[in-house]
């Protein structure tokens, strides 16, 4: 098990952002598995409190993930997901290559649920709003490297706009993709603004996984990321 106290890409009083490493889920799975929650305790970082997660991540997703350090901060940190005002940058491999540069991708998603795929998200009108832009960075051996900066925070939606929007799953996505291989989505950067504090904010380096995928960091320094 990873220690993620060599993890903290930020902390102060109020807030923590870890890089969390792909594989750990943020909720404790049902079957009693190691998650997010088994590391609380080691993150204290002389607080009496365990600092709380203020969204999430999913389980196969790596990097910036927010942590409160106490109840109102938690609550504040919250609103700001909830009103939209967090700007949040992911990156991903996705498996074909977009014809176009960049473009935006507005299509809503809703849960659906079956007795032999478990559930899932699926693009429907009938579902809640999601926006997500995106923008072509690399392309390689009929792969390309996509920065996503999501509007919303629905469940799955860069996942489900890859393929719906796109028409490419991301690299080893189990569910939407191909499932070979790691997952290749990262959440690279986070920021949440604080008022007339400066904002908590921290960018998380690229996993080993994009490198040996044959997209290192030369491709985010180019575009700037």
């Amino acid at each position: 098990m990873p220690l993620l106290t060599d993890h903290v890409l930020f902390l102060d009083g109020e807030a923590l952002i870890l890089d969390k490493p792909a594989g750990l889920p943020v909720d404790a799975p049902r079957d009693g598995s190691m998650s997010l929650e088994n590391h609380l305790a080691s993150l204290t970082f002389g607080f009496q409190r365990w600092p709380l997660p203020v969204h999430r991540l999913d389980r196969d997703t790596s990097g910036c993930l927010l942590l409160a350090r106490n109840p109102k901060a938690h609550k504040r940190f919250a609103a700001a997901f909830e009103a939209g005002t967090v700007t949040k940058r992911y990156i991903a491999v996705v498996d074909g290559i977009p014809a176009e540069a960049e473009g935006t991708i507005a299509l809503s998603l809703k849960k659906v649920s079956t007795p032999t795929q478990g559930w899932r998200m699926i693009a429907a009108k009938a579902g809640k709003a999601a926006v997500t832009h995106w923008r072509k960075l690399a392309e390689r051996e009929g792969r390309a490297l996509i920065a996503f900066t999501p509007e919303t925070g629905r469940t799955h939606q860069i996942r489900v706009h890859a393929q719906h929007g796109l028409g490419f799953g991301i690299m080893g996505d189990p569910v939407y993709g191909n499932g070979e291989g790691p997952m290749l989505l990262h959440s690279r950067f986070l920021s949440v603004p604080r008022g007339d504090k400066p904002a908590a904010e921290a960018t998380a380096p690229l996993p080993q996984s994009f490198v040996a995928a044959g997209f290192g960091p030369e491709y985010l320094d180019d575009a700037g990321l």
